[in-house]
């Protein structure tokens, strides 16, 4: 594991020093609220990329891979974040589908930890997998093609809303909620628990945006683009921090 931490900080390391050169040439107004929000995410979200992939060494075998695919998810999201922060300063805009470029890798990644945290326990089949994996595409799709004007956007909130719904019904009431309730592993249920309210009160975010922004027209994109920046933070970081304490909890250490 010395190689793997080794690996991640070197990485970290390169992509802060991308950053650091990026910010010399874009510049940052100070009362830029929606670009300021842009990089404070960014950079919390690299912190917490780091955190999860050093933490990933010390917690039990089977809980490995869900440790490092969250680390995945905020890194990506880090780079992702830098990248939106300069077209915005430098345009002003934050284009419909750069947005949705993050969130067609990371979402995925996340509704796979359900899968991931269940087969850390041997509780988990591939019909769990691909029926999650399902209902996000269909949600994310249904979503961008209707913010992005290629469908009417009421048909797209329906078709993205049936995806999320879907997703919520598999992990409550279908086989993925069923093997949590049976896995009799006090950690795994309390971190299921945890991502289920993550993407019940969580993400119910994002559709509220979806109304305001695009089918009211009540809300401008600056206020948008702030909140959904703040949904990210909230949904992805705690996300991952959630399964790092049942990581632990079940590998015998206590969180600190």
């Amino acid at each position: 594991m010395k190689k793997l931490k080794l690996f991640a900080l070197t990485a970290v390391a390169l992509m802060g020093v991308s950053g650091v050169a990026n910010a010399e040439t874009v510049l940052l107004a100070s009362d830029d609220f929606v670009g300021i929000s842009f990089w404070v995410i960014s950079m919390a979200m690299l912190a917490t990329t780091a955190f999860f992939f050093l933490e990933a060494g010390s917690v039990a075998s089977g809980w490995r891979t869900s440790i490092i695919v969250a680390g995945l998810v905020t890194g990506i999201a880090f780079i992702h974040y830098m990248y939106m922060r300069e077209v915005w300063v430098m345009t002003g805009e934050s284009p419909t589908v750069y947005r949705y470029i993050d969130w067609l890798i990371t979402v995925p990644l996340q509704m796979i930890e359900f899968y991931l945290i269940l087969a850390a326990v041997g509780k988990a089949n591939s019909g769990i997998f691909w029926r999650l994996l399902i209902g996000t595409v269909v949600m994310l799709v249904g979503g961008y093609l209707g913010e992005a004007g290629y469908i009417n956007a009421t048909l797209g909130f329906v078709i993205g809303m049936a995806g999320w719904f879907y997703i919520l019904y598999e992990v409550f009431s279908g086989e993925a909620g069923k093997a949590a309730a049976k896995s009799g592993n006090k950690a795994l249920v309390t971190a299921f628990g945890a991502m289920r309210m993550i993407i019940t009160v969580g993400w119910a975010i994002y559709p509220l945006g979806y109304v305001f922004g695009y089918l009211t027209g009540g809300m401008d994109a600056n206020t948008l683009n702030v909140i959904y920046n703040l949904a990210d933070f909230l949904n992805k970081i705690a996300f991952g921090l959630v399964i790092w304490a049942a990581a632990t909890q079940s590998s015998g250490r206590r969180s600190r």
